[in-house]
């Protein structure tokens, strides 16, 4: 059995069509990527171009395929290296397969060393409409997203709002079909501002607030928010502090979830669970009993009941 210490993973997803296997025998055709490492690719889907290994610069080259997702297990990817020491993992993976499933089976010593998301632009806008939990689930952990075949009437603006929806970091590429390529360089301003006295977040900007704070805490050290949420009351706080969020849906009604932080007061509060209130307060970045680990929590400076919002649920669109 080949060792399986610190081998990296270069993860391609997308859904059929979208141009994965072409840029993988690209990528394995140029000598300044496939210098000779031992490579094990993996296919999880057939499509309409296939590999063609004897095209390849360097030779060390072993192809496996996996047919289905409940064949893709830790012990399969093991088999899948055929009992060789590999230096590096490709997978294409199939864009109906959920990626929890690869993440949750990988071999110890693997690791995701590049994950990249590549579509056909001219489909794109559809697949999100009709599929928009896989289109997610293939957007929320990617570093690139790559729209290939790209026509000049592209609705930039709409794709933009698609990707940053899920992904703040992703970077967005256009790869037209005469070879030149172009880089999305739409500005994402927040919607509230940072650097005000207040930093008031209205209700329909909860969720991409509380998915900022949680990527960039540090710089909400020491900032004064106001906004509306949703009481829950935990024993474990005590009756001086309870948690405030809303219920946030990030990609379809199945997974809505209560978002919330740890807010404490300088006396015991009446706020009970389900009541909705305007909260003030200064955000301190420590540890916490219910986080577990150092997160956001507001010293509350002023609160009152309040109406729901509009939109119980907050999205990011």
């Amino acid at each position: 059995m080949p060792s399986n210490a610190n081998i990296p993973v270069y993860l391609f997803t997308g859904f059929l069509e979208g141009g994965k296997t072409h840029i993988i025998q690209e990528s394995m055709c140029d000598e300044r990527f496939n210098t000779g490492e031992k490579t094990l690719i993996i296919v999880c889907e057939e499509g309409i171009e296939e590999l063609d290994i004897s095209q390849f610069s360097g030779k060390n080259v072993y192809l496996a395929s996996i047919d289905s997702e409940s064949e893709l297990t830790r012990e399969k990817l093991i088999e899948c290296t055929g009992n060789h020491k590999i230096d590096r993992v490709i997978i294409e993976y199939n864009g109906m397969w959920m990626l929890s499933t690869l993440f949750g089976n990988l071999p110890d010593g693997w690791f995701i060393f590049q994950n990249m998301m590549f579509a056909d632009a001219n489909t794109f806008i559809a697949y999100n409409t009709n599929m928009r939990t896989l289109m997610f689930d293939k957007l929320s952990t990617c570093e690139m997203v790559v729209l290939n075949r790209t026509p000049d009437s592209i609705d930039k603006e709409e794709i933009h709002r698609i990707i940053r929806a899920v992904s703040r970091r992703a970077t967005i590429t256009y790869d037209y079909p005469d070879g030149h390529v172009e880089y999305d360089d739409i500005e994402d301003p927040l919607p509230f501002d940072i650097e005000a006295p207040v930093i008031k977040i209205e209700d329909d900007d909860y969720a991409l607030w509380y998915r900022d704070l949680g990527e960039e805490m540090q710089k909400y050290e020491g900032k004064t928010v106001k906004f509306k949420g949703l009481v829950a009351r935990d024993i474990k706080l005590g009756k001086d502090a309870v948690i405030i969020g809303r219920h946030v849906m990030t990609c379809c009604a199945e997974d809505i979830a209560y978002n919330g932080l740890v807010c404490k007061f300088k006396s015991p509060v009446a706020y009970k669970t389900r009541d909705w209130i305007n909260i003030q307060g200064t955000i301190k970045i420590e540890k916490n009993k219910l986080y577990g680990r150092p997160g956001p929590v507001i010293y509350a400076e002023s609160s009152a009941y309040t109406d729901k919002p509009e939109r119980e649920v907050a999205t990011f669109y």
